[in-house]
């Protein structure tokens, strides 16, 4: 194979997990302020197959999908200080633009990538930036949560739930979260103060005065959870079309904010969460680990909507 090629994932048109092929293309090449980084784990996200199947803000194919990375600093741009060949980094290619983690190796930013701690495996670090990002920017950059606040988390089993949950217990908060009865001890495991069974109870009838809600589902949530809120206190939508179709407008009238919210690259946070993991008070979820070639049986597992915690490529 040539120096200047690598295998990737890459898929010609839009449909289900079967378009998703290997193939040999360009390897890319550092810019000034820029990072070559050789990809040992990609997380696979909900968001990747819904692009895969629809094409989103990247429209029609051909494309190579994935954002989150963890993997070896191989070569630095000019200007870059903050890493070194050799480096172990992870990190969140820009979303959505910034795609291309199905692959040997990418290049972007150099503060897109913080340094790997030891204490995070590979496979782990590959699976935190685009779920651990979402979740600190959604519990401390857009619902403040801290110490002595109450905080709703739906979902709180999930890829992004399950992060959000130890993020806001770490600031001292007071943690509810919805999910089914069999992941409830899992989510008590996590740090939740209290576990509600969205199958079983109206949640909107057991819980009251939260100061946040962190809604990653969407449709109905976001309507019903505005009833759990206490006046002065926030939805924090990661569903965006959610507050595009007025729910900031019902918001406002109940005195309460709502915000919706895409995950941007942040090296402060990616540092953040690699502190908390360092300290014992964050953990991956791992659901299945599958190699590169193997993306298309990832997706499908990812659209079973059973998986618990994250999927993760490796790439050899």
């Amino acid at each position: 194979m040539s120096e200047k090629t690598m295998r990737a994932v890459r898929q010609d048109t839009l449909g289900g997990p079967e378009v998703l092929r290997m193939v040999e293309v360009a390897r890319p090449e550092p810019g000034p302020a820029e990072v070559l980084v050789r990809v040992r784990a990609a997380g696979v996200n909900p968001a990747d197959g819904k692009t895969r199947s629809w094409g989103g803000w990247l429209g029609e194919p051909p494309f190579v999908l994935g954002w989150d990375v963890a993997g070896t600093v191989e070569e630095v741009g000019p200007g870059v200080a903050l890493h070194k060949p050799g480096d172990e980094v992870f990190g969140m290619l820009r979303y959505p633009f910034g795609n291309g983690a199905y692959a040997e190796y990418v290049a972007a930013p150099a503060r897109t990538f913080a340094r790997r701690p030891e204490s995070l495996g590979v496979v782990e670090a590959g699976a935190l930036p685009l779920a651990g990002l979402t979740a600190w920017q959604a519990v401390v950059d857009t619902a403040r949560a801290g110490a002595g606040s109450r905080v709703l988390i739906h979902a709180a089993a999930g890829g992004v739930g399950h992060l959000a949950v130890q993020i806001a217990k770490a600031r001292g908060a007071y943690v509810i979260g919805t999910a089914s009865a069999a992941k409830h001890e899992l989510v008590r495991g996590l740090g939740a103060d209290e576990v509600i069974d969205y199958r079983a109870v109206d949640f909107t009838e057991a819980v009251r005065d939260v100061d946040a809600v962190i809604d990653t589902m969407g449709g109905e949530y976001g309507p019903r959870s505005l009833r759990t809120l206490r006046p002065g206190g926030v939805l924090v939508s990661l569903v965006l079309s959610d507050v595009a179709e007025g729910l900031d407008a019902r918001a406002a009238d109940l005195g309460i904010r709502a915000e919706s919210m895409l995950v941007e690259p942040d090296h402060f946070a990616l540092t953040s969460l690699a502190d908390l993991a360092t300290a014992g008070r964050l953990r991956v979820l791992i659901d299945s680990v599958y190699p590169l070639e193997e993306a298309a049986r990832a997706h499908a597992r990812v659209e079973t909507g059973r998986a618990t915690g994250k999927i993760v490529l490796t790439v050899p």
